[in-house]
């Protein structure tokens, strides 16, 4: 089976009520409890509000993050640039903001340090691309990176709200392995758009995937609770030879333990991956 991972923050308990922060004062017994949950990973967070705090940023914290995780089995595969929601890449009207895109030049770098595979931008929310003139300075950020995503070998993931076609054709536009798409099924399902019909443009610039569920047009919630067509999304993950990761970004829910609530959403995925394998 495609091995499953899980966001981080997800295994500590949730810090100043938000659903997704990175847990500084508990990141390192997150390997463990990764661990414990049967999870070959954790996709690593990377945000504003606690960069000073953030591991990542310094040679020795990286060294710390390597011995963790040679010691428990569990990698780190993958960055979630958070910052980039606060700290937008690209300002409303398509100027690029140097100061930020340095300083991803600088987290690509780190990333590569690491050993990451893959980086995931989020272009959603507060950082959502509203026009043709950002989305074309996107194409054009994206280009002047390749050279450093081909020294570092960390491919970057964009994330976005955009429509299925705008974004396959940013993608088409670039034409590189090394960026590619991130696929977030409830974030995508509470836009209303459907994996039969958006997983097909992306084919081989599928790159990683965030597994959750949420109501049409609402909020997060468990798996199978809202509008995601969660059989169907791992039914075509399969026939495209998406090879995993699948990162658990699941709602949390009260009575039940971080442990306990990523064992049942590894096991909920390993079923979906099962029935996908089976014959029709």
């Amino acid at each position: 089976m495609q091995p499953i991972g899980i966001m981080q923050g997800r295994l500590s308990p949730p810090v100043g009520g938000r659903i997704q922060s990175f847990p500084v004062a508990t990141w390192r017994e997150e390997f463990t409890r990764a661990r414990e949950a049967g999870l070959a990973c954790i996709e690593w967070i990377y945000e504003v509000e606690t960069e000073a705090a953030n591991p990542m940023a310094t040679e020795a914290g990286i060294t710390e993050i390597r011995r963790l995780a040679g010691e428990t089995g569990v990698g780190v595969w993958s960055v979630c640039a958070d910052y980039y929601m606060a700290e937008r890449l690209i300002a409303p009207g398509g100027a690029l903001r140097e100061g930020a895109v340095a300083h991803l030049r600088w987290l690509i770098r780190q990333a590569g340090s690491l050993g990451v595979r893959y980086m995931v931008l989020p272009f959603v929310d507060s950082s959502t691309l509203q026009s043709d003139a950002e989305a074309d300075s996107l194409v054009g950020l994206l280009r002047s990176l390749v050279p450093l995503a081909e020294e570092t070998r960390v491919e970057l993931h964009l994330e976005s709200d955009l429509s299925p076609r705008a974004l396959a054709e940013i993608l088409a536009a670039l034409r590189h392995p090394l960026v590619r798409a991130n696929y977030d099924i409830g974030n995508r399902a509470s836009l209303g758009y459907a994996p039969a019909e958006e997983l097909p443009l992306l084919g081989n610039a599928l790159g990683s995937v965030h597994v959750k569920d949420r109501l049409l047009g609402g909020g997060t919630v468990p798996l199978g609770a809202g509008a995601a067509d969660l059989s169907t999304c791992f039914r075509l993950f399969g026939s495209m030879g998406f090879a995993g990761p699948y990162i658990l970004q699941v709602a949390r829910e009260s009575g039940l333990s971080e442990i306990a609530l990523a064992i049942r959403n590894r096991e909920s995925v390993e079923r979906w991956m099962t029935a996908a394998k089976s014959p029709r």
